[in-house]
């Protein structure tokens, strides 16, 4: 039995995706430490410097079109992406959580008309949808958290709500009824619990696309606006330069890149770990 156990242990264990975790948690660790570790203020210009190379003296990834130190911006840019991102997935998943319960618990005229309007935000093209927020409302960090807070939290509750319809139906939520208990109370202490694998694993796989979206957003010039350094805007403003100044989009775009690839297989893997089927066929 212990033996079996460890094979088990020893099987979840390589299927860590060690690579990302690296990643990510260099990510993290530079975004919250960006004021100590960073050489230079992200908003300082200094234009006789202003263009210089990768590998420059006090510059390691060189300077933009005014002198701004790119390293610096990467490390403030990436803070601007992590926080939006993070109070994108607890704003949407929070709304998305209750209305994925209710309607999967409550069922008829309510599930009806939720899903109703669920089916409207998800027909709209996340980007569309998000502009038109961003455009109306106007640029700035939290337009843009509203923005894409209204365009996922229909993603969360379309996923809750198909687990719900299936936990309802078991026989511990029938006992809790036949015992008198509220449908709130069957909600929060029964029906939570039970989906909670699945909310993490969406938001798991969310995070990655909240950050892109948030970068299409600064690249198109509805983002977060200037001279708050922001990985979308940071490519937006360098693509101009490519033939001449290929680190200014090639740079930001690749820690784009590499964050967003390594969130969804994180994603990936947490959704193997957490899913009930795989877990039984390993016996885990």
């Amino acid at each position: 039995m212990k033996k079996l156990e460890q094979l088990r242990r020893i099987w979840w264990l390589k299927k860590i995706p060690r690579v990302p975790l690296i990643i990510l948690g260099g990510f993290v660790f530079i975004v919250v430490f960006a004021d100590i570790i960073a050489p230079y203020s992200p908003t300082a210009m200094n234009l006789p410097n202003r263009l210089l190379p990768p590998g420059t003296e006090g510059h390691i990834l060189g300077t933009d079109t005014l002198g701004r130190d790119l390293l610096t911006r990467l490390f403030y840019g990436g803070r601007v992406s992590l926080v939006v991102s993070l109070v994108v997935l607890l704003v949407a998943g929070t709304i998305g959580l209750t209305v994925g319960i209710v309607a999967g618990y409550l069922g008829g005229k309510v599930d009806a008309i939720l899903m109703r309007v669920v089916d409207i935000f998800l027909s709209f093209p996340p980007i569309l949808l998000a502009i038109i927020f961003a455009v109306t409302l106007g640029p700035g960090m939290r337009t843009i958290i509203v923005a894409i807070s209204a365009v996922y939290w229909a993603r969360f509750s379309r996923v809750i709500r198909a687990d719900v319809l299936q936990i309802k139906e078991q026989e511990f939520v029938a006992l809790a009824r036949v015992a008198g208990c509220s449908p709130l109370y069957i909600m929060a202490r029964h029906i939570l619990p039970n989906i909670f694998d699945t909310f993490v694993v969406v938001m798991s796989l969310q995070i990655g696309m909240v950050i892109r979206l948030e970068s299409t957003l600064s690249f198109l010039g509805a983002g977060i606006p200037p001279p708050t350094p922001s990985w979308g805007r940071m490519v937006g403003d360098g693509r101009v330069y490519i033939d001449t100044a290929w680190w200014l989009c090639l740079v930001p775009g690749g820690a784009l890149a590499a964050v967003i690839l390594s969130f969804n297989m994180l994603g990936d893997w947490l959704r193997d770990v957490l899913d009930p089927r795989l877990r039984a066929v390993m016996g885990a």
